[in-house]
């Protein structure tokens, strides 16, 4: 279970705001999340607590098809990201490396900024605990919901390869 405030964005947010292009010769996930989202939202990084949820339109993650991105987005402690869609680069990268994403448009349409979320990513539900309402989003297959558990997808094909030796 997951649980935060909301951060809540538009549409078309792209990679090169969630982190700028300057910084992609840096590849330590901690020094990424120090400049996480600083070109969209110079104020994300003095409010942003683990656990929080971010929250966008459309097409989030658009742009270049970096991983930089959602590392980024993970390591600032960032729970899940939750969107009307995605750009499927973005949802790629971000399941391998272990960030859950969901695509849920009435979450989106009826949550605000600061609200507080619980999500249940096994079961698609999305409840906010603000308003005290509930949205369902399709839930992963089991297959990536092993792979977003295991922390990645060499964690999880590490795990595997291990539980084989057996």
């Amino acid at each position: 279970m997951l649980k935060g405030k909301v951060h809540k964005y538009g549409a078309d947010v792209n990679t090169d705001v969630i982190i700028p292009a300057r910084y992609l010769n840096v590849y330590d996930a901690a020094e990424l999340a120090k400049h996480c989202m600083e070109d969209l939202d110079e104020d994300f990084l003095k409010r942003v607590q683990p656990g929080d949820i971010i929250m966008a339109t459309t097409n989030f993650g658009c742009g270049s098809s970096r991983e930089h991105a959602p590392m980024a987005i993970k390591a600032v402690g960032i729970s899940c990201v939750i969107a009307k869609s995605f750009a499927r680069i973005f949802f790629r990268n971000s399941i391998d490396i272990g960030l859950p994403l969901l695509e849920c448009e009435e979450a989106v349409d009826k949550t605000e900024n600061g609200d507080t979320l619980e999500v249940d990513l096994s079961r698609g539900e999305i409840k906010n605990l603000t308003k005290g309402m509930t949205f369902t989003a399709r839930p992963y297959p089991d297959f990536m919901t092993e792979i977003i558990s295991a922390g990645g997808l060499i964690e999880y094909t590490k795990k595997r390869l291990t539980s084989r030796r057996v």
